[in-house]
């Protein structure tokens, strides 16, 4: 029969991106075994673009800035791993790459031959989608496989 296809999860650490995880796995990884194997896709920013332009002495921070990179890093992942085992789905990689998030997410997708992509929507209005870039939309565009947007339902008051 072969390999199972590989799902990549860019995770970033929105309440959005959780989200779409959780759906995931409570949609599509209820069987066992499980139809993919599952890749979680992490970006971390870099220093330097995490502090733009910092002017002089920005250097002296960059250390510090790079270790609490690290560590809201090793916590999302490690949110990953426990929202995962809660959901008894614990054959998961997870990988945290350094970059923009876009260009991340297309490159694992080529690097594993993923069947398919899963991000969250952050549901930005067309403004805030043309400042920020849409991570969602872009990867619908250029990844190379099936991309899923999880959009998390809106709350009624």
């Amino acid at each position: 029969m072969g390999e199972k296809p590989v799902m990549v999860v860019g995770l970033d650490d929105s309440e959005y991106s959780f989200y779409a995880l959780e759906w995931t796995l409570e949609h599509l990884f209820r069987s066992s075994p499980p139809p993919f194997k599952l890749l979680i896709v992490h970006t971390k920013p870099t220093a330097t673009s995490a502090i733009g332009l910092a002017g002089p002495g920005g250097a002296d921070v960059l250390p510090y800035v790079e270790a609490d990179l690290r560590k809201i890093s090793s916590r999302i992942a490690e949110k990953a791993k426990k929202i995962c085992s809660a959901k008894s789905v614990n054959d998961v990689v997870v990988e945290i790459a350094e970059g923009d998030a876009r260009s991340v997410l297309c490159d694992a997708v080529e690097k594993h031959h993923a069947s398919m992509l899963v991000v969250g929507s952050h549901g930005y209005g067309v403004l805030k989608r043309a400042v920020l870039g849409s991570v969602s939309d872009y990867c619908a565009h250029h990844a190379h496989c099936s991309v899923m947007i999880v959009k998390r339902p809106k709350i009624k008051a």
